[in-house]
């Protein structure tokens, strides 16, 4: 098999991964490098490609600008461009998301090799994924990591406003990838069965006959009890100038610098127990950092109100923060922890699953974790600790007192982990489940073919534009870019894209002497046909089809007030389509959750403020484009596509050139205003166009056009 998995953000590299540099290089990180690196050690895995976003930061190591990097045999990291060449948080991303799946696209061409399965990490990701394996008609797999909808009612049970949580997170974006992605996933692979139950179970499209736990491994060559070479451990050097009695024990809370891993309530726990600070130091090793005032905001914050914290208890000499460390001292920071005596906590407000738990496991110390999220399964399967109530400090303090005084409890459950770690959760066994859910994925799908329909090869540039709103309503400027298409037929394509069936539309071309197009997309991109004889893509047809229930959308949706089925004549095999009343009817999104909780995978596109289509979830205006791109090796880069309505979104984002017609529901667009590839045009209709074409100077531009 070839796997090509897909985690976009964080900075990801072979080796020496900087765990905890910020809140988006954690645990994912290293996850998804040793999942590759453990897969393609397997006989029966060809490749294993990990694609991830390609940065050119000073700020950041050049390791991170290479496009391709070698992690093992058979395994390789490939860095795609996508958005700003500088380094940016996750939540800043959304936007850049379409471009990267155009550019993985392309990528992926250029190989001449289709991937088996694409496994996606996180939601961002996700959303790439569903869009990348209906491009290429391949299985999607998906792992979240962390969820939005349980990160935010962890986050307004700490206090914050769900304003405040959505612009700092973005995360009604985020949530409803999330949604996407389980809708359209054909495996959704979690580390618990928590996970699954108290976490997936919040969402619309909740399928846990969908879902499968595999947990992830731990390398144990690296992680591991301390032996007679460990009596002398570095790291203990650096920490005595912070403590007045080193040789305590240690309490020991290893994380990123991030809000949602709740240092700050563990040092106020620590801060108000004073049997806990009489037996035992606390060490917060929170990422490394030069210059708080430097880093990111996030992150700035959380350390800043590390050090007040220790301020308002007076923790000094009894808690150490050390600056630096290095990735390899990682391990021996566990084994100084054992060689104490010692307890690893982590106290996060929600948890995925736990990598540090099972390293500090792996090395001998007990636990106290989380009740939320991974950390039930692992202490279930190990029994090596205590869950806890993250929010609960008195609750923090007496698990940390439980452990640390009863030497035998201690002894018992340090070994229990040793044990327990090399049972459950080792990287081979690992490997074996995961292939073992997915190897039979790929029977259900058919590849997208390479032949042409049809033999008449079509020009590597060309225009696509919708029909109402955005060619028709000018008649001046209507004649003026049909004669400009006539001049330049040899020279670019000319395609239509159009909501309206194909018989409204041909009978609404004829009627303004619009030219048959060389591709005609019809029905929202239901259906595609291509030159004069109007010949029919018949695997489009099929590729569509693919978890396609209109019955029941029908059935689903019957009762609804507000939405009266649009005429017989607008209606086909893959487009139910309605008149949405605003006034009566639900809001779009109620709308969308109704037919996931009823687990109808779906594409719900409204436009023109009055018109609300259903269609199958591999259909829209721009997955047609782009699979007429790919059919017909036209660079998306060469295409110029029009629209003036929400309908018409997906066509712009990401790397075609795209012109906004200037008429009386472009506002329906005007959140992609902030995008540089997409120019709004000042005039109307086919003006509009016009307009854009002089903007790009599009029929003498270069073989490959560059984004303005």
């Amino acid at each position: 098999m070839y796997l090509l998995l897909i985690s976009i953000h964080g900075l990801i590299r072979s080796h020496d991964l900087e765990l905890g540099r910020d809140a988006d290089t954690g645990g994912q990180t290293k996850y998804v490098v040793d999942l590759a690196r453990a897969l393609a050690e397997r006989a029966d895995v060809t490749q294993v490609d990990l694609v991830t976003r390609r940065l050119l930061d000073p700020n950041v190591s050049s390791d991170y600008a290479q496009p391709l990097e070698p992690i093992a045999h058979k395994a390789r990291i490939v860095r795609i461009e996508a958005g700003p060449e500088e380094y940016v948080p996750k939540e800043l991303l959304w936007d850049y998301l379409d471009s990267f799946t155009d550019n993985l696209l392309s990528w992926l061409n250029e190989q001449g090799q289709r991937p088996d399965i694409v496994h996606s990490h996180y939601a961002d990701a996700g959303y790439v994924g569903v869009r990348l394996s209906n491009l290429i008609g391949v299985p999607l797999v998906h792992t979240g990591h962390s969820l939005g909808r349980d990160k935010r009612q962890r986050l307004l049970a700490k206090g914050l406003h769900p304003e405040q949580i959505d612009e700092r997170y973005n995360m009604s974006r985020r949530i409803d990838a999330e949604e996407e992605v389980l809708a359209n996933a054909d495996l959704v692979i979690t580390s618990t069965f928590n996970e699954i139950e108290e976490q997936y179970g919040l969402y619309d499209y909740y399928q846990p006959k969908r879902m499968a736990v595999v947990p992830p491994g731990t390398d144990l060559t690296l992680f591991h009890p301390p032996t007679q070479t460990d009596l002398k451990i570095p790291f203990a050097d650096g920490l005595r100038r912070f403590l007045n009695h080193p040789d305590k024990q240690i309490i020991l809370a290893l994380s990123r610098p991030d809000e949602r891993k709740n240092i700050l309530t563990l040092i106020e726990a620590f801060g108000e127990s004073k049997p806990l600070q009489d037996l035992a130091n606390l060490v917060i090793v929170v990422g490394n950092r030069d210059d708080i005032r430097e880093m990111e905001s996030g992150a700035q914050e959380v350390l800043t109100n590390i050090l007040v914290l220790i301020d308002v208890y007076d923790l000094y000499g009894r808690v150490a923060v050390p600056k630096r460390h290095l990735s390899n001292e990682v391990a021996e920071i566990y084994r100084l922890t054992a060689l104490s005596r010692g307890v690893f906590i982590n106290p996060a407000l929600t948890e995925p699953f736990g990598l540090t738990l099972l390293e500090a496991a792996a090395s001998g110390i007990p636990l106290v974790a989380t009740e939320n999220g991974g950390p039930v399964d692992i202490i279930g399967n190990c029994n090596n600790g205590l869950l806890v109530n993250p929010l609960d400090q008195a609750a923090i303090a007496q698990s940390l007192l439980t452990l640390l005084s009863n030497k035998k409890q201690w002894q018992t459950w340090s070994q229990n982990g040793i044990e327990g770690v090399r049972k459950h959760y080792s990287w081979p066994a690992h490997a074996e489940a995961y292939l073992a859910k997915v190897k039979p994925l790929p029977q259900e799908h058919a590849p997208i073919p390479e032949s042409q329909p049809v033999r008449r090869p079509l020009s590597k540039r060309a225009i696509f534009s919708d029909l109402d709103q955005s060619l028709i309503g000018n008649p001046e400027g209507l004649n003026r870019f049909i004669e400009v298409i006539r001049q330049n037929r040899t020279r670019a394509t000319f395609g239509i894209v159009t909501g309206r069936r194909l018989d409204s539309a041909l009978a609404i071309m004829r009627k303004n002497s619009i030219p048959v197009p060389d591709v005609l997309i019809t029905s929202l991109g239901t259906q595609i046909h291509y030159g004069r004889q109007l010949i029919t893509d018949d695997f489009w047809a099929e590729h569509i089809n693919y978890l396609w229930q209109p019955i029941s959308v029908r059935r689903t949706l019957q009762e609804l007030p507000g939405l009266i089925p649009q005429p017989y004549s607008e209606q086909s095999r893959f487009k139910i389509a309605y008149h949405y009343d605003p006034t009566v009817a639900p809001p779009v999104e109620e709308i969308i959750a109704l037919l996931r909780t009823k687990e109808l995978t779906a594409n719900v596109i409204h436009a023109f403020g009055q018109y609300l289509d259903i269609l199958p979830a591999r259909a829209s205006k721009g997955q047609a484009l782009r699979y007429v791109a790919q059919r017909w090796d036209i660079p998306l880069e060469n295409i110029l596509v029009a629209g003036g309505s929400g309908a018409d979104e997906d066509m712009m984002r990401g790397n075609t050139l795209a012109v906004v017609i200037g008429n009386r529901h472009y506002q329906e667009l005007s959140q992609l205003e902030d995008l540089e590839q997409i120019y709004f045009a000042t005039q109307d209709h086919a003006l509009g166009l016009l307009e854009a074409i002089d903007h790009y100077d599009f029929f003498n531009a270069g073989e490959v056009l560059e984004k303005t």
